[in-house]
């Protein structure tokens, strides 16, 4: 009985775990802009990226660098990826200062940080919090719970 409770748990814990089962929701397709489609990803940074079509999933591969600000921002939109810091300046974030970022809630460690990111155009906002190096230091990707 006890074996069975087991597997039992192990499995929901699999079928629920965030590298697994990411919420859409606004996530949009990195290359097109066009609405995400579980039909169609990849796995990308231990997390998965999704794409409208598989057109778009190839032509991602082959350039990842000129998208990767747009999918990581979708890490991060789709639940994939969480904030531990401030993109700016790598400090704690402040809660009170978070501002919507492309359909993510991106906190800053003060207003002077959210006062700089909020004067820029959305595409600048974009590349400023979700750049490689600027996503790499101050994001992570959710583990699975069974991992």
């Amino acid at each position: 009985m006890l074996r069975m409770i087991l597997a039992f748990s192990t499995a929901a814990i699999l079928v629920c775990s965030p590298l697994r089962a990411a919420d859409l929701g606004a996530a949009k397709c990195p290359v097109s802009g066009e609405a995400a489609s579980k039909d169609a990803s990849i796995d990308y940074k231990g997390g998965k990226l999704y794409f409208c079509c598989k057109d778009c999933a190839a032509t991602f591969a082959k350039d990842k660098a000129k998208y990767a600000a747009k999918a990581n921002k979708q890490l991060v939109v789709t639940g994939l990826a969480v904030q531990k810091s401030c993109p700016l300046t790598g400090n704690p974030t402040n809660a009170s200062t978070a501002i919507d970022v492309g359909g993510a809630k991106i906190a800053f460690c003060c207003n002077g940080c959210k006062g700089k990111v909020s004067k820029m155009t959305p595409a600048q906002q974009v590349k400023a919090i979700f750049a490689d190096k600027v996503f790499d230091k101050n994001f992570e990707i959710k583990k699975a719970s069974a991992e």
